[in-house]
């Protein structure tokens, strides 16, 4: 008996392996039949609506507030003193060679063009670059016609008289210091401080009273991080005035404000323009314009639409629409936004397949 047992363990040995052999080729067999088997045909999806492909418009915006507002600067000071009696302008009124901007004690105060500020009476034998200045004043309101040398003689005397006369006030043929504010440049948008000067405030001379207006205001918007990533420099802005009219504008820089852990956006017209061009005078001269901001993140395109969803790819990597009948429709897509797609390749109205698992029906 014992003499056997070699010969049973070599036929157990043989069985054990075959088994474990066809164990192998099975395995093998499955993997391949899984892993190496080619990609899901979209066209064999069993469960599906349908949806027409239709002219529409696809892009994506980003709706926030922008702040409007004037950086104003101190360009003149007041000489006069006395009690304000009247307003002549405006904030944000052009201003230009002896206009009037107020009255002191029923005295009218003019702007005149000139870098040397008002520091004295100018009368009969006064000589220095103010003289000039009001010579250039004088001439260009019609009075004066001599030459500009700074020096007060008969024909500057008579055209101070002149002057006088026009704006209402004794023609005494000499200019009193107050009568007169020399700003640097003109004609120029200005605002009078409304704290100094107003119906019934007193003044003693040397307030700065004369701020100056830049071409264009300053727009900027304060976003969140996550806003602030949806506006690249050169992200169009849409903004609305306050007439309603729209404004083009573009996202400029970005600076973080750490007060208020905010983005600031700040913003230019677009090709290097002013924002508002030639209606800046819609945004009120004092305090801050809010006003809509449409940030264009996805710029608009027109074409012919379907849902994002009907796209497929099928098993070569093209790009396609599913025929309700099946067939493979390639297409290119030009944009998609908000689930929908602009495509190009197919025909309007035709129906394609939408899987149902995305709940979108037409």
């Amino acid at each position: 008996m014992s003499a056997l047992h070699p010969q049973r363990g070599t036929r157990w040995w043989k069985v054990a392996f075959g088994v474990a052999l066809v164990l192998v080729i099975a395995v093998v067999a499955w993997a391949a039949a899984t892993v190496l088997q080619p990609a899901d045909d979209p066209t064999q999806a069993t469960e599906y609506t349908t949806v027409r492909v239709e002219p529409g418009e696809v892009g994506l915006s980003l709706t926030l507030q922008a702040a409007a507002s004037w950086e104003l600067s101190a360009v003149g000071t007041n000489q006069a003193s006395g009690i304000v009696t009247g307003v002549a302008i405006a904030p944000g009124d052009e201003v230009s060679q002896g206009s009037v901007l107020y009255d002191v004690n029923e005295r009218p105060v003019v702007i005149a063009s000139g870098e040397v500020p008002s520091y004295r009476t100018i009368d009969d034998g006064a000589q220095g670059e103010d003289v000039a200045q009001l010579q250039r004043m004088l001439a260009a309101t019609g009075v004066y016609s001599g030459d500009i040398d700074g020096r007060v003689r008969w024909g500057t005397t008579s055209a101070i008289r002149a002057w006088q006369k026009a704006i209402g006030v004794e023609q005494t043929g000499s200019v009193a210091l107050g009568d007169v504010i020399f700003v640097p440049t003109l004609p120029v948008r200005v605002s009078l401080d409304p704290e100094v000067i107003g119906r019934g405030l007193a003044l003693g001379g040397g307030e700065a009273a004369i701020r100056v207006l830049p071409s264009a205001p300053s727009f900027e918007i304060s976003a969140t991080d996550a806003q602030a990533a949806a506006m690249p420099d050169g992200a169009t802005v849409e903004l609305t005035a306050p007439d309603g009219q729209v404004w083009q504008a573009i996202a400029a820089s970005q600076y973080r404000d750490e007060q208020s852990s905010t983005t600031i956006v700040t913003l230019d017209g677009q090709g290097g323009t002013s924002i508002c061009g030639d209606t800046c005078g819609k945004i009120p001269v004092a305090g801050i314009t809010n006003l809509l901001a449409r940030i264009v993140t996805v710029p608009t395109v027109a074409g012919l639409v379907v849902p994002s969803g009907a796209i497929a790819t099928d098993a070569d990597g093209e790009t396609v629409l599913i025929g309700e009948d099946g067939a493979r429709l390639p297409v290119s897509v030009v944009v998609s936004a908000r689930g929908m797609s602009v495509v190009e390749g197919v025909e309007r109205g035709t129906s394609v397949r939408m899987p149902a698992s995305t709940g979108v029906v037409r």
